[in-house]
């Protein structure tokens, strides 16, 4: 094999060696020596192979788990609690200088530094209020990583907290006193509907004694009505009655003297005569002619 044969071989690969693509999601740093040479953008770049070096970095949005953790609660309690950070590199240069000379690892970084900021956080509350705290813890964590991550080229896109998990037994507990809350709710329904139904009950009830009581009444005054019409008309019959009563007495006072009682015919006198002494039969009046 020649010698040029040889060069250009070696030529070749170098050449192939040196070449790099960098993607639209990626941008890159070139060292040469060990001394930042230049910034890589997306497309094809070649450096030199054993003196240039090219740091690749990601500039889409990543997420990193803070891992579950035992944090002690204001009141006493231990919570199992976890949290997802999302973020990404700018994809400026100085944002990716700053995301490889400014932190060693900011994927590790940023995790270490979101599960302190968790124990800060939710150490200073209780268990009850930090469930139900949720988005102020959120926006607490994403203030602190958010501060202290400026320096490294990164954004923090938002944080979730994932999980607030009490103790087995305490959370035991807080289901049953949920559960009895929920009962204590229902009971009060049932309470008030059948209150409801009872008052529309009553009120059935009342409308129909008020009912009964109005027959009553309007039976009762239909009753005196009647009662008072007899005794007017009673009151009328004894009247009448007495006049007669009094003609008849007078009869009898004339009949004990042997005295002639002359009664027109056709008047009551003589007819009640004729029923209390059998047959009375009234003088007539002869004729002139006789």
């Amino acid at each position: 094999m020649s010698i040029y044969l040889i060069i250009i071989l070696t030529f070749l690969i170098v050449l192939l060696i040196g070449i790099k693509i960098v993607r639209p999601t990626q941008r890159g740093l070139i060292e040469r020596l060990g001394k930042y040479s230049g910034f890589a953008g997306p497309g094809f770049h070649w450096i030199i192979p054993f003196i240039d070096r090219i740091f690749i970095v990601n500039v889409t949005e990543q997420m990193v788990d803070a891992e579950p953790q035992e944090i002690i609660t204001n009141d006493n309690l231990n919570a199992s609690v976890d949290a997802q950070v999302y973020f990404r590199i700018k994809d400026n240069e100085e944002s990716v200088k700053g995301s490889i000379y400014n932190v060693n690892d900011y994927r590790n970084q940023i995790v270490n530094l979101a599960r302190t900021t968790l124990r800060n956080i939710i150490g200073t509350l209780t268990l009850k209020s930090a469930n139900s705290e949720r988005g102020k813890i959120n926006a607490e964590l994403y203030k602190t990583l958010h501060t202290e991550t400026m320096g490294w080229g990164i954004e923090i896109v938002r944080t979730e907290l994932k999980e607030i998990d009490p103790p087995k037994d305490v959370q035991e507990t807080m289901n049953k006193v949920v559960k009895a809350e929920n009962e204590k709710i229902a009971a009060i329904d049932s309470a008030t509907a059948a209150e409801t139904v009872a008052d529309g009950i009553k009120r059935a009830k009342i409308k129909e004694a008020e009912g009964y009581k109005r027959a009553k009444i309007l039976h009762a005054e239909g009753e005196a009505e009647a009662i008072k019409l007899v005794n007017e008309a009673a009151d009328k019959f004894f009247i009448g009655n007495a006049q007669i009563l009094r003609k008849l007495q007078a009869v009898e006072t004339a009949l004990q003297t042997n005295a002639k009682i002359v009664v027109p015919t056709g008047t009551e006198l003589v007819n009640i005569i004729g029923e209390m002494a059998g047959a009375v039969l009234p003088i007539t009046k002869k004729s002139k002619t006789e």
